[in-house]
């Protein structure tokens, strides 16, 4: 762990640098060179269940393209000045997964995903900020990063791409394989390839105020029982009919009123919301599923983890996957804590767990360890 931190403990890391100054690492992983060629990469962005982007352009001038791709349109691109993007790469590739599980000195409620990024000599994504913390390991080849903590964040009013008007670059450091650069949120930054090369990046989850208020009024919208009606059994006749009165409003919030909820009820909320998969994550039922008995006898000498595509939290004693609130036996809370932690459970399973994890299996939420 001090090597992918540049020699810091996990906690110096969260005091120092985490949310407050970049940090560049030299040799984070020894001998890394990436996950996955340019060529399977290629293939990763012909799937339609696989998020892809193309961009390409410099200075005020980008095109921003969508994949699912064909072979016509990469033979189509020049050799210089574009860069393919792949999301969620450790929702197809375990080794990408595995990548990600070095990252668990954050919490698995924050982290989202592992991007790559390839791009050919000149690629780039222009200069920019993310509203998030991100680590940027790089693979094969080498990228130019060029950093600034300005606070103007202007961005271009017409782009494709939120490209920041002004960059002033402040620092500047050329990184080889292995090498890793943490930047927290509102960082402006800028990379570019140097040569035909592969970017990692780890990012994390920070929804916005509004985004968190909307999720979670709708989440009192589908668990709300409020009694009783408008009644008004001693109107009185009024001057204006098109005036609403005080006594009107006065009922009106006295009834929003009766609106409550506790840290009980934030906590469902959060573990719902923050366990929720993106829309477009779907989850594939295995083909020929073992019967129950097969499974539990499979399991049993090789143990379950998690589908990468799944998220597994807790609070207390209650937990939460992929959106789903559920609150266990006390005797099984240990057991599914590891699992939410580690994503994997050794055997022997708790008997009263493998019910469960067999509706789980057959959802294509859990797998029979294979490690």
């Amino acid at each position: 762990m001090k090597t992918l931190l540049g020699g810091l403990s996990p906690a110096r890391f969260l005091r120092d640098y985490w949310h407050k100054r970049p940090l560049l690492i030299r040799n984070a992983v020894p001998g890394f060179t990436g996950l996955l060629s340019a060529d399977e990469m290629r293939q990763l962005a012909h799937r339609d269940d696989v998020e892809s982007r193309l961009i390409q352009g410099s200075g005020t001038h980008w095109q921003l393209d969508h994949g699912p791709f064909n072979k016509n349109d990469f033979k189509r691109l020049p050799k210089t000045g574009w860069t393919l993007l792949v999301q969620s790469l450790n929702h197809v590739l375990p080794e990408a997964d595995a990548l990600l599980a070095r990252f668990n000195f954050i919490p698995h409620a924050r982290l989202d995903d592992l991007m790559v990024s390839y791009a050919v000599p000149g690629g780039s994504v222009g200069p920019h900020f993310d509203s998030y913390d991100v680590f940027l390991l790089q693979g094969q080849g080498h990228r130019r990063w060029q950093i600034s903590t300005q606070t103007d964040l202007t961005i271009l009013d017409d782009a494709p791409l939120k490209i920041l008007r002004h960059f002033v670059a402040e620092d500047e450091w050329l990184l080889s394989p292995g090498d890793m650069l943490y930047l927290p949120p509102h960082v402006a930054h800028y990379g570019m390839a140097e040569d035909a090369c592969m970017t990692y990046s780890i990012g994390f989850r920070a929804p916005t105020t509004e985004e968190l208020a909307q999720g979670f009024l709708m989440h009192l919208q589908d668990t709300l029982a409020l009694e009783g009606r408008y009644a008004d059994p001693d109107l009185r006749l009024q001057r204006h009919p098109g005036e609403i009165s005080r006594a009107m409003l006065k009922q009106i919030e006295a009834m929003i009123d009766r609106i409550k909820w506790n840290r009980r009820d934030i906590a469902k909320f959060a573990g719902c919301y923050l366990s929720e998969p993106k829309p477009n994550v779907f989850f594939n039922p295995p083909d020929a599923p073992l019967s129950h008995a097969a499974f539990n006898k499979q399991a049993n000498k090789t143990g379950v983890a998690l589908n990468p595509k799944s998220r597994l939290l807790f609070s207390g004693r209650q937990f939460f996957i992929n959106g789903e609130a559920f609150t266990p036996a006390a005797d099984e809370t240990a057991a599914l804590q590891q699992l939410a932690d580690q994503h994997r459970l050794a055997p022997p399973l708790p008997a009263t767990l493998r019910e469960r994890f067999y509706d789980w299996y057959e959802a294509g939420w859990l797998e029979i360890d294979t490690q």
